[in-house]
C-alpha cells in the first residue's frame, strides 16, 4: 500500500471520529482502497499537477506554503458541516467582498493622498459567471492584499482580517461608520467557496502604491501556492472553478436568486454580469420620516412574497438597551392557513449590517406574533462561525422581550388613535392576542396583551360599544372588585341567559364573550389590575355559598316545608349525575340551573375530552350542582306531580336537568335529549 493511500485512510479514520462528516469517510476510505490497489488516481493527486503544470509556465518564482490551522480536514468540515446550505458561500464570498469595499473607504478617508492609489475609483462588487468554463468569478475593488496579508488571511483558517481591522479601529475616533458596515466576524467565510469549488484562484493587489499583483490558489490539499502576477487590478477577485455537482452556480439566474435572499441590501452595487442585482434600499436603516408609503408597500411584497399591502407599519429603532433596527409590518390581509397553525415560523427576517442571517428566526418574536412581517437588524447579536445558528444566550432573550413590548406598546397606541382600523385588525388577528395571554408566563406581558382585547358588553352593542378591559376597569368604582364576563354564542342567548338574570336586575356591566376560547382565555389572565375577572356563572355558585344568602325566594314561590321535601326528591332522582340541589332567589324566568366550580374549564373538557370518559365518571369530575327556582310555575306544578303522578315528574325532572345542562353549555351531544323528551312528551299526551 502506497504512502499516500495510508494517508487516505488515516483521513477516513479521522472524519470517522468528527461524527458530522460520516460521508466524507466513507469517500476518502473508497478512495484510498482504490489507490491501494493502484486503480486510479487520488483527486489529490490530480489536483497537484494541475498546479504543477500551470506554475511551470510562469516566469515568476512561485511560494508554496501549508496551512497553518487543521489542513484538508478542517477545510472538508468548513465546506460540508459548517453550513446547512450550499448556497450560502456566495453570501460569505459577498460579505467579504463588501467589508474590503468599507475597510477601503476608511483608509482612504483617515490617510494622506500618497498613501492609496486609484481612490476614486468606483467602489463596487462584480461578478461574472462562465457556464461553459464552470466558473464563477467574485470581484471587488476594495482594500485588496499584500503578500503577508494573504499568507496571514488566507492562509489561516479561523483567522479574520475584518476581526483584526475592528480591533485597530476600537480606539481611533470617527470609526464607528466603517465599524458598523464591518460584516466579517470570523475569517472561516472565505473557505465557504470550498463548499462547491474543486479549486480557488485568488487574484489580488493592494491599494497602497507599488503594489504587486498576486494570485493565490489551492485545492483546499493542505498546500497553497503564491506567485507575482501581471494586470491585475486594485482589489481582490476571487475564481472558483466549480464542482460537476455543483455547475448550477455557474448560471446567471441561480446567483441572482441567491443575492436577491442574501445580500440584496448590501451598501455597495452589486454587479452581475454587468447589470446591478442589488436595488432595492435597506429601509429600516434609513430616517423613517424620509420613506414614502409607496417604498413601504414594495418592500413589504418583497419580502413577505405577497400581493398586499401592510395594514400598520412599525419602524422603531434603538440603541438602548440593546442596538437594534426593526422594520415591521402588520399585513391588511386575514391570516391563511399556515399563520393559524402554531407549527408556522415567525415572518421576521434577521439581518446583520444588512446582510441575511435568517429569513425566519425562532425566538425573535413570540409565536403568538407570527402573523408580524418584517426585518430586524442588530450588531449586538452572537453568531456561531456559519452566521446561520443564533447562539441562545440572554442578549436574544433581551432582544426579543424588547421588540415584543414595542409591538405590543404599538398595537396600544394604534387602539388610541385609529380605532376603526384597529377594530378591522382586531377581528382578523385578535385570535393571537388570546394565544399571547394564554402562552406568555410573564404576567407583566399577559396585562399588557390584554388592554388590546375587545368584548361587546351589556351596555353597548355593535362595534362602537366594543369594550376593553380598561375601559371597564375605569367605568365602574373602585368599591367594585371583580370583572364579570359571561360566555355566549351570540348576543340574544347572551341576555337571555339564566346566568345574567340576577346582574341584570342589578344592573351590573358584564362582558359578553362570544369565541369558544374567551372564557379560556379570561380564566387564564385571572386579573386585570386589582379586579378579579370572573364569570358569572362562578359569581352565582359563590354567591350561593354565602351562608347569609336570603330564604325568601319571591311572593308565590313554595314554602319552606315544601322545599324541604322536594329538593330531596329531586336529588335521589339525579342520583349520580348532581353532587347537590338547592333553592335559588337569583333566578327569575327560569326554572332552574347548573353550576360548576369553574365553568370555562368545564366546557372546555366537554368539547375536547369527554368523549373519552364514561357518563359516570364525567358527572363525578364536574361536580353540577342544580339550582331550582321557587316561584316558576314547573318547579310549582313539579311538586304536585311527585304526589299525583311520580312517573311523569321523573321525566320533567330528567328533562329539566337536561335542558340545564344544554344551557350551560356542559352537554356532549344535546340529540341524546331526544329519547327523554319523546317519553316526557307521549306520557303527557296519555289523557288526550
Amino acid at each position: 500500500m502506497s504512502v499516500r493511500a495510508i494517508g487516505l485512510l488515516a483521513q477516513a479514520r479521522h472524519f470517522s471520529r468528527l461524527g458530522g462528516v460520516l460521508r466524507q469517510s466513507n469517500r476518502c476510505a473508497a478512495a484510498a482502497f482504490n489507490v491501494a490497489l493502484g486503480w486510479q488516481r487520488s483527486p489529490a493527486d490530480m489536483s497537484y499537477r494541475r498546479f504543477a503544470t500551470e506554475t511551470k509556465q510562469a516566469d515568476t518564482p512561485v511560494d508554496k506554503h501549508e496551512f497553518q490551522a487543521e489542513t484538508r480536514q478542517l477545510l472538508d468540515i468548513v465546506a460540508r458541516s459548517l453550513y446547512s446550505d450550499q448556497e450560502v458561500f456566495v453570501r460569505e464570498l459577498i460579505s467579504n467582498a463588501s467589508d474590503a469595499l468599507e475597510k477601503f473607504r476608511y483608509t482612504a478617508l483617515s490617510t494622506g493622498e500618497a498613501e492609496l492609489s486609484s481612490k476614486d475609483r468606483a467602489l463596487e462588487i462584480r461578478i461574472t459567471t462562465d457556464k461553459p468554463q464552470m466558473q464563477l468569478t467574485i470581484q471587488d475593488t476594495g482594500i485588496g492584499m499584500t503578500k503577508e496579508e494573504l499568507i496571514s488571511n488566507l492562509g489561516t483558517i479561523a483567522r479574520s482580517g475584518s476581526k483584526q481591522f475592528l480591533e485597530q479601529m476600537k480606539n481611533e475616533k470617527q470609526a464607528s461608520d466603517a465599524i458598523s458596515n464591518i460584516i466579517g466576524q470570523f475569517g472561516v467565510g472565505f473557505y465557504s467557496a470550498f463548499i462547491v469549488a474543486q479549486r480557488v484562484e485568488v487574484y489580488t493587489r493592494a491599494a497602497t502604491p507599488n503594489a504587486p499583483g498576486l494570485r493565490w490558489s489551492t485545492d483546499g490539499s493542505g498546500t497553497y501556492q503564491i506567485e507575482e502576477v501581471q494586470d491585475v487590478d486594485f482589489g481582490t477577485k476571487i475564481v472558483l472553478h466549480l464542482k460537476t455537482d455543483c455547475r448550477e452556480y455557474a448560471d446567471e439566474d441561480r446567483i441572482r436568486t441567491v443575492i436577491k435572499k442574501y445580500s440584496n441590501f448590501v451598501g455597495s452595487p452589486i454587479l452581475l454580469n454587468g447589470k446591478q442585482a442589488n436595488e432595492i434600499k435597506p429601509l429600516w436603516l434609513l430616517d423613517p420620516q424620509s420613506i414614502r408609503m409607496e417604498q413601504h408597500h414594495d418592500f413589504y411584497r418583497f419580502i413577505s412574497n405577497s400581493f398586499d399591502v401592510p395594514r400598520f407599519t412599525l419602524h422603531y429603532n434603538a440603541d438602548v438597551p440593546i442596538l437594534v433596527h426593526a422594520l415591521l409590518y402588520f399585513p391588511e390581509g386575514k391570516p391563511g392557513l399556515f399563520e393559524m397553525s402554531r407549527d408556522g415560523n415567525t415572518g421576521v427576517a434577521l439581518y446583520t449590517r444588512k446582510v441575511l442571517i435568517q429569513s425566519k428566526t425562532e425566538h425573535l418574536l413570540p409565536k403568538w406574533l407570527r402573523f408580524v412581517k418584517g426585518v430586524v437588524d442588530s450588531e449586538d447579536i452572537p453568531l456561531n462561525l456559519s452566521r446561520e445558528l443564533l447562539q441562545n444566550s440572554s442578549i436574544i432573550r433581551k432582544l426579543s422581550s424588547v421588540l415584543t413590548s414595542r409591538v405590543i406598546r404599538f398595537l396600544q397606541e394604534r387602539a388610541k388613535k385609529q380605532p376603526e382600523e384597529y377594530e378591522s385588525f382586531y377581528r382578523d388577528y385578535g385570535l393571537f392576542l388570546k394565544e399571547g395571554i394564554v402562552t406568555s408566563s410573564d404576567s407583566a406581558e399577559k396585562e399588557e396583551i390584554a388592554k388590546l382585547l375587545r368584548f361587546d358588553s351589556s351596555k353597548a352593542e355593535g362595534s362602537e360599544g366594543r369594550m376593553s378591559l380598561e375601559d371597564y376597569y375605569t367605568s365602574v368604582g373602585l368599591e367594585q372588585k371583580n370583572i364579570y364576563y359571561l360566555a355566549a354564542p351570540n348576543r340574544v342567548l347572551a341576555e337571555s341567559s339564566p346566568y345574567y338574570e340576577s346582574l341584570k336586575k342589578r344592573n351590573e356591566l358584564v362582558l359578553f364573550c362570544y369565541e369558544p376560547y374567551d372564557e379560556l382565555v379570561l380564566m387564564q389572565l385571572g386579573k386585570y389590575k386589582q379586579k378579579n375577572l370572573v364569570s358569572v356563572e362562578k359569581e352565582m355558585r359563590e354567591d350561593s355559598k354565602d351562608p347569609s344568602a336570603t330564604t325568601d325566594y319571591g311572593e308565590g314561590s313554595l314554602l319552606r316545608s315544601e322545599l324541604d321535601s322536594l329538593i330531596p326528591w329531586i336529588q335521589n332522582e339525579l342520583q349520580g349525575q348532581v353532587v347537590k340541589v338547592k333553592a335559588t332567589s337569583r333566578l327569575d324566568t327560569h326554572p332552574c340551573v347548573v353550576t360548576v366550580e369553574e365553568m370555562a374549564a368545564a366546557r372546555h373538557f366537554i368539547r375536547t375530552q369527554s368523549h373519552q370518559v364514561p357518563e359516570q365518571n364525567r358527572f363525578a369530575l364536574l361536580q353540577p350542582e342544580l339550582e331550582i327556582n321557587p316561584k316558576h310555575p314547573i318547579i310549582k306544578k313539579l311538586n304536585k306531580l311527585r304526589e299525583s303522578d311520580t312517573e311523569l315528574a321523573k321525566l320533567i325532572t330528567k328533562q329539566l336537568f337536561a335542558n340545564a345542562m344544554v344551557g350551560a353549555g356542559l352537554a356532549e351531544d344535546p340529540r341524546m335529549l331526544l329519547t327523554n323528551m319523546n317519553e316526557l312528551l307521549t306520557k303527557a299526551l296519555d289523557k288526550y
